[in-house]
């Protein structure tokens, strides 16, 4: 059993507390307190991920640090602070897996929803207006998904379930992916960028990673595409991104994280024609929190027994290999 398992959370506590407590002698801690409990604790647990209460909070003498930190979210962006990075006897692990399908599924609502223009259906139906009028269809449609790991791979296999084509974009190209088919390097990037009606990042936020699609990226963009991201805000250049919304090269975006999150009230994407936002939702579903848990639990019982962990984040790279 750990000597001490911290638990991190916000507003309410995560599902099963009882059965972490039984394997493990567990304390709960609200971002203000952390920096009181996670000093010479075991593990950490942190049901809260967005936050630089981790960073903050983290010992400054590495034997008081936790050996094991579990991240329930799949990106760990959060956590690549140096003193974690550079500790080579902290493991860090994430909830790989969890977010997979439902993303996907998310994704594909904000493509038939850009496509089918919901929102303008909508707001004709609150003015009781009658209004026909044409849509396009999703059936041929080019996807380019930004980001090859699972996430990516479940939505590239439902977009092609739907009739869609689907191409990837990552560190090595191929032609023989079973999921994307055809993978673009950086090589071929601003080719397929040009071909894409919808351009879906679905990347971490790494070094690398960080403001990839920037002005000269959008500007590759096929005239009339559309941008979704269900990534990380920060692998966007927001200004450049509203630029080349204002100026109707770009049809739309559907966004659902941001470099500043809540998004601010002031920032123009919230009124911009074409664009739908929402809160950092496209992976969270009723289940979520039972199934976040349950790879929760497996690790720690995995911790406790000696055994290897499941999703150990590479932390160099930012993602689990």
């Amino acid at each position: 059993m750990p000597d001490r398992l911290v638990v991190l959370y916000r507003g309410s506590l995560p599902p099963a507390t009882g059965l972490i407590e039984r394997l493990a002698d567990t304390v709960y801690a609200t971002e203000e307190e952390l920096p009181y409990l996670l000093p010479g604790a075991d593990a950490l647990m942190a049901w809260v991920t967005i936050t630089p209460a981790i960073r903050e909070s983290w010992p400054d003498n590495p034997e008081k640090a936790p050996r094991w930190v579990h991240a329930s979210s799949a990106g760990v962006d959060s956590f690549l602070f140096p003193a974690l990075v550079d500790d080579p006897g902290v493991t860090l692990t994430n909830a790989r897996g969890v977010y997979d399908q439902p993303t996907a599924e998310y994704v594909l609502g904000l493509i038939l929803a850009l496509a089918k223009d919901f929102p303008g259906t909508w707001e004709h139906q609150q003015r009781r207006e009658w209004r026909p009028r044409p849509s396009d269809s999703i059936a041929g449609r080019t996807a380019l998904i930004w980001g090859t790991g699972p996430i990516g791979r479940a939505i590239a296999r439902l977009l092609r379930a739907v009739g869609m084509r689907v191409c990837g974009a990552g560190r090595t190209a191929r032609t023989d992916d079973p999921d994307f088919g055809t993978l673009h390097g950086p090589d071929g990037l601003r080719s397929a960028l040009a071909e894409a009606d919808y351009v879906v990042l679905a990347a971490p936020l790494t070094k690398t990673t960080r403001g990839m699609v920037d002005a000269s990226v959008l500007a590759a963009m096929k005239p009339g595409a559309r941008l979704i991201n269900v990534g990380r805000g920060g692998l966007v250049d927001e200004p450049a991104l509203i630029d080349h919304l204002a100026s109707g090269r770009l049809a739309g975006a559907a966004l659902d994280v941001f470099d500043q999150e809540p998004l601010p009230p002031r920032s123009p994407l919230w009124d911009m024609p074409g664009v739908m936002i929402s809160p950092h939702t496209a992976g969270e579903t009723t289940s979520e929190r039972n199934a976040l848990i349950e790879v929760f639990l497996d690790n720690l019982t995995r911790h406790i027994e000696g055994h290897p962990l499941r999703n150990v984040v590479d932390k160099r790279r930012g993602y689990v290999p």
